[in-house]
């Protein structure tokens, strides 16, 4: 129990020095979809195993460097564990330096023992997220108009998710009802997007877990739910991959240009399922680079 409370303050402590401001998502008695169970944050290396209260860390530019952009950063782990870190924190301070504010989003696993519907759990969270950062919009000097969302690995799948199903999960009765949670733009890496022969069966797994049926399957295979409302997504995979096999990002891909979604496939020969803020092949680190430069072109970035 110490160990673990030790964890918990690390995480605490962190968050203080790296983000400007956090916040819970769901008022006191309110979240949707939960037991009313009282949980403890579990942690280690960094890696987050059990979400106690899902919550927003926010990262701004300096003011006169923000540009209205913003995106939600939704930490990968297979749907087991969350990276914050090195899939998070450090990304969001990247996307400071491009004059984007970032969120990361610390959202329940489907293996929390508080969740009713497990699944929907993570859905939901990223759901409220997006509309939080548009009911705050002005507030924070934001367009919500180029609100968008980064996933990489499961993370992808949640992204993904939450860009191709309109269902509201989130819903609870207060003024963030009305707020959209879409994103305007996608930006995946090394994403699992189906469920089926391609899958990464320890996200399957852990994300339907008893309800992995096969209705459930197909609906939360993203490839199959793009549609012409899908919003302009940019994908970015390696060849070698050998944990997310890149034939996701294919027919993501796949599915976008047959209902004439704006977008970018990029597959690198190197960078194994490893893509993100340190790169071992400098070929691979430039999906930073080329993903900035297509905000640019597709005038999300001024």
């Amino acid at each position: 129990m110490k160990k673990r409370m030790f964890f918990y303050c690390v995480l605490l402590t962190s968050c203080m020095i790296y983000a400007q401001e956090s916040m819970n998502l769901w008022p006191k008695g309110k979240m949707p979809n939960s037991k009313g169970l009282t949980l403890e944050h579990i942690e280690e290396r960094e890696r987050i195993t059990q979400v106690s209260e899902p919550k927003l860390l926010m990262f701004f530019p300096p003011k006169e460097e923000q540009n209205g952009t913003s995106v939600l950063i939704l930490p990968s782990g297979g749907y087991q564990k969350l990276t914050y870190n090195l899939g998070g924190i450090q990304l969001a301070k990247w996307y400071n330096t491009q004059g984007i504010t970032a969120f990361v989003l610390l959202y329940r696993l489907p293996n929390s023992p508080d969740l009713i519907v497990s699944e929907q759990g993570p859905v939901q969270d990223a759901q409220r997220a997006m509309k939080i950062i548009r009911h705050n919009a002005k507030e924070w000097n934001l367009d919500s108009n180029k609100v968008g969302i980064f996933g990489s690995s499961a993370g992808g799948h949640l992204a993904s998710t939450i860009a191709t199903h309109i269902t509201d999960f989130s819903a609870i009765g207060d003024d963030m009802d009305n707020e959209r949670f879409i994103p305007n733009f996608m930006v995946l890496v090394s994403p699992v997007i189906s469920l089926e022969t391609y899958t990464h069966e320890g996200s399957k797994t852990n994300f339907l877990g008893k309800h992995c049926t096969w209705i459930n399957i197909h609906y939360y295979s993203n490839e199959h739910q793009v549609t012409a409302n899908t919003p302009p997504t940019i994908l970015f995979h390696a060849q070698n991959d050998e944990a997310v096999n890149p034939m996701n990002s294919i027919l993501f891909y796949q599915a976008m240009l047959k209902n004439n979604v704006k977008g970018s496939l990029h597959i690198f020969p190197k960078g194994g399922h490893s893509i993100g803020i340190y790169n071992a092949s400098d070929l691979t680190d430039e999906w930073k680079t080329i993903s900035t430069k297509w905000l640019k072109e597709m005038e999300f970035i001024k």
